[in-house]
């Protein structure tokens, strides 16, 4: 129960990495704040001098994102696959830095231009990369929050199709699905205003550790039981 209960909560994360890269890249000059691959790849076509490409604000992110995920994993230290204080301090960590973003979005006159946006977006990569590797830690098959190029292969070549058994089709289908959903609802609250869509992920962050680390209690408590039980028998 605690591992599917970890599941949900990747693929929460993974519908608000969706919301994050559609503000990045559509809000911000086509940055890409949690999937690194499409940042090295507008980053190659900046360099080769490609017209209206950016090159400063997709290196800077893909260092800070590395940056976020070096710390992150220092945190975290050999926690294991299992829910942790740690994991959740990560993920909390996280969600208050996207709700301080969203605020500085807010009150930050036109925060997509200049030296602004390149400090949002440097932050949020980093906040992203936290994220990516405390969910790394957890060894979740198929769910990583940030990408899902591998996901989409495995889904494919384990296919019926392709002559295979659709081993864990279920959670890489939601997979794909849930990062497309959550770029779609990126792109429409930037109608609206570019806060909005950070505080939304602040919040769903937010949920998934709370639940996370209730769950995670809930098992020790369990199993703390089950061994005065076997103590005492």
């Amino acid at each position: 129960m605690t591992r599917r209960l970890d599941l949900a909560m990747l693929l929460l994360l993974t519908f608000s990495t969706g919301m994050v890269d559609a503000i990045g890249y559509l809000g911000f000059d086509k940055v890409f704040t949690g999937n690194m691959t499409g940042n090295v790849v507008i980053l190659g076509m900046g360099l080769a001098g490609a017209d209206g490409v950016p090159v400063l604000r997709p290196a800077l992110a893909l260092v800070f994102f590395m940056v976020g995920a070096a710390l992150s994993g220092r945190i975290l230290g050999d926690i294991g696959e299992n829910w942790h204080h740690r994991t959740t301090a990560i993920f909390s960590g996280v969600a208050v830095g996207c709700a301080v973003l969203s605020v500085y979005v807010a009150i930050v006159p036109d925060p997509e231009i200049g030296l602004a946006g390149t400090i949002f977006t440097s932050a949020l990569s980093a906040l992203m990369g936290a994220q990516a590797a405390a969910a790394r830690k957890m060894k979740i098959a198929d769910v990583t929050t940030v990408v899902v190029t591998s996901t989409i292969v495995g889904l494919a070549a384990d296919s019926s199709l392709a002559g295979g058994d659709n081993v864990r089709w279920i959670r890489r289908a939601l997979a794909v699905v849930l990062i497309l959903i959550g770029a779609l609802a990126g792109a429409a609250t930037l109608m609206l205003n570019q806060w909005i869509g950070i505080a939304l992920v602040a919040v769903m962050i937010a949920a998934a550790a709370v639940i996370g680390h209730l769950g995670e209690k809930k098992r020790r408590t369990r199993a703390e039981a089950a061994a005065a039980v076997a103590s005492n028998a």
